[in-house]
């Protein structure tokens, strides 16, 4: 007996078939299009000044929006990602 692990089929064919590669990049351009749209919106006021005052502690106005902006150009990519590969997956196994 061996004491050597059981060997895995590669996973990079599925990455490949699946085109994750290329969701995460469309993801990642979809989300930081999105959190540059919504930075520039929210920090120049062109959709007309925030209601209310608010105090923003550390960083200010503009940091607490580039917090936001990063936080949401990561979740989108991530959903984005999902979703291009879910729908891959799903029009592979539709051919078999």
């Amino acid at each position: 007996m061996s004491d050597d692990p059981p060997e895995r089929p590669p996973s990079a064919g599925l990455l490949d078939a699946l085109r994750v590669r290329r969701n995460a990049a469309v993801g990642g351009v979809v989300g930081v299009t999105l959190a540059v749209l919504g930075y520039l919106v929210r920090v120049f006021e062109l959709a007309g000044p925030a209601a209310g005052t608010q105090s923003y502690p550390v960083v200010g106005p503009e940091g607490w929006f580039l917090i936001l902006g990063v936080v949401l150009a990561s979740a989108t990519a991530l959903l984005v990602t999902a979703a291009l590969t879910v729908a891959t997956a799903y029009r592979l196994t539709r051919r078999l």
